[in-house]
C-alpha cells in the first residue's frame, strides 16, 4: 500500500526545521531561555529533540521513498546505488560546510567592513571531520541498508543489539586511563566515546567547542542509527492496510511506551544528547512518534489545516534550509565584521546591539533576534516554494 504524500509528515518536518532555526541563532548566547538551550549534560530540553526528530524523519521518508521506487519497478541494485550515492553526497556537503570558507585570509570590504577568516579551526589542518550532516549521512546510509529487505521482527532484532550493545560498551568497558565506563558517563571527556574520538579522529579534527569530546563522534553514531530504524518502523506502521484510527492509536501508544521506557532506562543509562545514550534514543523516538501522531490527528482527523502552510514551506527544502543556515550563520556570526564605536564586531552582533538590545530585556532581545532569523528564512523558503524549487540529493 502506497499512501499519498502525507501533509502531517510535511508539517512535522517543517516544525523541526523552524525549531532548528530558532535555537541555532539567538541574538546572544549569554541570554537564552532554558527551553531553547541544550541540557548541560544529562536530561533534556525541547532543543534536544530537534536532531533526533530529523533522524526519525529520515527513517520514515527513506522507507516511503524506497517503497515508491519499488512500486515504479526499480530493481534492488538501483535502490542500493541510490542509498550509497545519496549518503555520499550528504557527507560531502557536510564536510564542505565544515571547511567554509576553506582558507584563512583577511579581506577589506567597502565601507570599512572586513571578511576575516583567520580562525584556527577553519584551517584545513583543523577541519572537523564530524558534524550534523556527516552523522545524518552515516545514519541514513546504514539505517537504510540495515532495513532494506528486512521484516519488522528483523528490524527490532537489529535495533536491540545497537542500543544494548552501546549501553554495555559505555558502562561496562574500561576507559583507558580512567576506569570503568559507568563511572565516567557524567565526565564529558571521560567516556569511552570521547576516548575513541581522540584516538581515531584526533583533537585537531574534533568539535572546536570542546577539543576533547565530540557530540557527533564515532561511537555515539551507533545508537543514532537506531533513531533512523525507529523512523523506519514507524513508516511500516503508517503504510499498514489498517483504518486511520487504528494507526493513530498505535502510534500514540508506541510513542508513549517508548518515552516511558527511555525515562526508566535513564535511571541506569541517563538521557544525554552529547553521547546519544540508548535511553535518549527511545525517549526522543517516542516524542517524535507522539508529535507526528498529534499532527495526523489535527490534520487528518479533525481537518484543522489553517495553520499548516508555513510549516509545509519550511519543510519543503530541509537540506537547503540547513545548509543556508550554516553558511549564512558562519558569515554573520563570525566572518563578516563591521566598524562600530567599539571597533570591528561581527555583523550579527552589530545588528543585535543596534536593533534589538536597546529596547528589550536581554533574553527577550535574544529571542526576538532568533524569531527575526526564522522569519528571514521563511521569506527565503517561501520564494523557493513559489517558484517550485525543491532541492534534493
Amino acid at each position: 500500500m502506497n499512501p499519498p504524500r502525507s501533509l502531517a509528515l510535511d508539517v512535522f518536518r517543517g516544525l523541526t526545521v523552524a525549531g532548528m532555526l530558532l535555537v541555532n541563532d539567538p541574538g546572544s548566547w549569554d541570554h537564552i531561555y532554558t527551553p531553547l538551550e541544550h541540557a548541560p549534560w544529562f536530561g533534556w530540553t525541547p532543543t534536544d529533540l530537534i536532531f533526533p526528530f530529523f533522524l526519525f524523519i529520515v527513517g520514515i521518508t527513506t522507507q516511503l521513498s524506497l517503497a515508491s521506487r519499488r512500486a515504479r519497478g526499480d530493481d534492488e541494485a538501483a535502490l542500493r546505488r541510490q542509498i550509497l550515492r545519496r549518503g555520499a553526497l550528504i557527507l560531502l556537503v557536510g564536510l564542505l560546510m565544515t571547511g567554509f570558507p576553506y582558507h584563512q585570509f583577511y579581506l577589506t570590504l567597502p565601507g570599512g567592513w572586513v571578511f576575516d577568516s583567520r580562525t584556527a579551526h577553519l584551517d584545513v589542518a583543523h577541519w572537523r571531520v564530524t558534524g550534523v550532516l556527516q552523522r545524518i549521512a552515516v545514519c541514513y546510509t546504514l539505517g537504510a541498508l540495515l532495513t532494506f529487505r528486512t521484516s519488522v521482527k528483523q528490524q527490532v532484532a537489529i535495533l536491540a543489539p545497537l542500543l544494548y550493545g552501546y549501553w554495555f560498551a559505555m558502562t561496562l568497558l574500561p576507559v583507558p586511563g580512567h576506569g570503568i565506563g559507568a563511572l565516567m558517563l557524567g565526565v564529558p571527556d571521560g567516556s569511552l566515546a570521547a576516548w575513541l574520538d581522540r584516538t581515531v579522529i584526533g583533537t585537531d579534527h574534533m568539535w572546536v567547542g570542546s577539543k576533547t569530546w565530540d557530540p557527533e563522534g564515532i561511537l555515539s553514531t551507533v545508537p543514532a542509527i537506531g533513531t533512523v530504524i525507529l523512523g523506519a518502523l514507524t513508516a511500516r506502521w503508517l503504510r499498514a492496510d489498517r483504518p486511520l484510527a487504528e494507526r493513530l492509536n498505535g502510534l500514540f501508544a508506541a510513542g508513549a511506551l517508548a518515552m516511558m521506557t527511555g525515562l526508566m532506562w535513564h535511571w541506569s543509562f541517563p538521557i544525554a544528547k552529547n553521547i546519544w545514550t540508548s535511553s535518549y534514543v527511545l525517549f526522543t523516538g517516542g516524542c517524535a512518534a507522539v508529535t507526528l501522531a498529534t499532527c495526523m490527528w489535527l490534520i487528518d482527523v479533525l481537518a484543522v489545516t489553517w495553520w499548516t502552510r508555513p510549516f509545509v514551506i519550511y519543510g519543503l527544502n530541509p537540506l537547503a534550509a540547513f545548509v543556508a543556515s550554516g553558511f549564512l550563520g558562519r558569515l554573520c556570526y563570525t566572518l563578516i565584521k563591521v566598524p562600530t564605536a567599539q571597533g570591528l564586531v561581527p555583523l550579527q552582533a552589530a545588528i543585535y546591539e543596534s536593533a534589538f538590545a536597546p529596547w528589550l530585556e536581554p533574553r527577550d532581545a535574544s529571542l526576538a533576534f532568533a524569531f527575526a532569523w526564522v522569519l528571514l528564512f521563511y521569506a527565503m523558503m517561501w520564494g523557493m516554494w513559489k517558484k517550485g524549487i525543491v532541492i534534493k540529493i
